[in-house]
């Protein structure tokens, strides 16, 4: 069986160093019909998949990389209904009423998991673990007052103030919320138990399956590259970022890469919990288990928007500075990685019927930082809505949506897409195609033209248009993973323009390099 093409990420996290999965599933080869398509095999296309199965409907997964080989691999993981976006911001843009929505259906989705793992014996290192929200920043004593109120207000009764840590292994001063009942988990021991539950329930699952084209109607063709198609009456898009549309919900959310590195630390000597602090971007922190002695403290944060900085080394060492100052019991660096998330204007994401398409269109996108739990509400609310039901979450995540009161975010956001355009008149990265080192691409201008130029180790060079074929932003060139990212809509590229992940759905068109021999291979410079 061929493999797939390679993962979204270059970086190695924890989940793929612990349960590299293998890619059993072949791609699609021949036409199929089918209830239900998900496009997408991370936690939110699995989830749903495996919800839909379970209510007697045929399901067909497809995937272009590999069921996890995304945006949940990359993820640190923790499982909250503590809000990411805070909850006195919840209430602030959506009412009460909205931030009780949030904190419940957060609150269900660590019960659905949990109840999973348990009716389909996933062992997935499940834990049930206290979360802490710790003082820093520009937070005040009072401002950590008004998010426990408001988290009250929104059904958190349980949360409560601390004056401190109740324990010496991690140093915050100050006082902090405590949120009961939290937890975590291995991503990809979970979705590996969801893809056996699916295909026992009569689901298929398809990876190295390009969805490159969609005919919306009563009856749905998803069209793959490879020329087979699957014929459904409704099609679930759970791509991190929608590939079926082209405008409206990449004006409601921005792309951010996020960092993380993974230190040794004794086994037990950091108590288990998830831990934030209130910065901006905040720090997010929790353990893993390593091996016998040992154990992986994850420590997360120092978040970019996508394509407007490219130092991740940097990145990485102010995170491990920032972890031993409030770790001792931290040691050697185990793994670094990065990944990609997409922050909704307002604060809440979008799981519900594409705006501007059929009913039987569905997308899972804007999950934030909350992936884990935004992915499996995906799997309980998308059902409902295929079923004709109309579940207590939906209004909430409805993608069709306008929230008044986040009308600035809103701005913000699409002013700073039009802005990347002015990359347009820039001269490029660099001078020439001879200042670009091994290892390392670069934006160079040819004529009214720019090309991302890849060198690779061994000197040889590969081109392709810097154009991104989504909406026509300049990519630019991501160090750390190795690829073109577009800083307008966080579209991702390989070094030989393939696309790693949408909203673009095409390839970046091949360039000719001067002197190139035949078959597309550069000469070395």
């Amino acid at each position: 069986m061929p493999s797939p093409p390679s993962t979204t990420e270059r970086t190695e996290s924890i989940w793929k160093r612990t349960a590299a999965m293998a890619q059993r599933w072949p791609p699609l080869a021949a036409d199929a019909d089918c209830d239900v398509c998900v496009v997408g095999a991370g936690i939110a296309g699995l989830s749903v998949a495996y919800e839909v199965a379970r209510r007697g409907r045929s399901v067909i997964v497809l995937d272009d990389r590999g069921v996890g080989a995304g945006e949940t691999a990359q993820t640190t993981a923790h499982l909250a209904s503590a809000l990411d976006d805070r909850f006195t911001e919840i209430e602030r843009i959506h009412g009460t009423g909205g931030a009780r929505l949030a904190w419940a259906s957060h609150h269900a989705a660590i019960d659905r998991i949990e109840a999973v793992c348990a009716l389909e014996g996933i062992d997935c290192d499940l834990r049930r673990v206290d979360g802490y929200l710790l003082l820093a920043g520009r937070w005040t004593a009072e401002m950590l007052d008004e998010e426990l109120a408001a988290a009250r207000r929104a059904g958190f009764h349980e949360a409560e103030r601390l004056e401190r840590l109740p324990f010496e292994e991690a140093r915050f001063d100050g006082p902090c919320l405590r949120f009961p009942r939290q937890g975590q988990f291995h991503p990809l021991r979970y979705l590996e138990g969801l893809t056996r539950a699916i295909e026992r329930d009569g689901g298929r699952i398809h990876v190295g399956t390009h969805a490159s084209d969609f005919e919306i109607g009563p009856m749905i063709r998803v069209k793959s590259a490879a020329g087979a198609s699957v014929r459904c009456r409704h099609l679930v898009v759970a791509t991190n970022s929608p590939v079926n549309d082209r405008y409206a919900i990449h004006t409601k959310q921005a792309p951010y890469r996020t960092f993380v590195v993974a230190l040794r630390v004794r086994k037990g000597a950091v108590p288990e919990a998830l831990y934030w602090d209130t910065r901006e971007p905040y720090h997010y922190v929790r353990t893993q288990p390593w091996d016998d002695a040992s154990d992986a403290l994850l420590v997360g944060g120092e978040d970019h928007k996508t394509g407007w900085e490219n130092d991740a080394p940097e990145r990485y060492r102010r995170l491990e500075l920032w972890a031993r100052a409030h770790f001792p019991a931290a040691a050697e660096r185990l793994l670094a990685w990065s990944g990609q998330v997409f922050e909704p204007a307002d604060g809440v994401g979008f799981i519900g019927r594409n705006p501007a398409d059929r009913d039987n269109v569905y997308i899972v996108t804007g999950d934030s930082g909350q992936g884990m739990t935004h992915g499996t509400i995906a799997g309980m609310l998308i059902p409902d809505l295929i079923d004709g039901l109309q579940p207590a979450f939906a209004t909430l995540y409805d993608p069709s949506r306008r929230s008044l009161r986040a009308v600035g975010e809103y701005a913000r956001i699409n002013a700073a897409v039009a802005a990347r355009f002015t990359d347009w008149l820039r001269r490029g990265d660099a001078r020439s195609i001879d200042e670009i080192a091994p290892g390392t691409g670069a934006v160079v201008a040819r004529g009214l033209t720019k090309i991302a130029v890849y060198r690779n180790e061994a000197g040889e060079l590969s081109a392709c248009s810097a154009v991104c074929t989504h909406l026509g932003c300049i990519v630019h060139w991501n160090g750390e993973e190795r690829s073109w990212d577009c800083p307008c809509h966080g579209s991702r590229f390989a070094t030989d323009g393939r696309v790693l992940s949408g909203p673009a759905v095409g390839d970046l068109e091949r360039v000719e390099l001067p002197g190139e021999r035949p078959g597309g291979e550069a000469p070395a410079k």
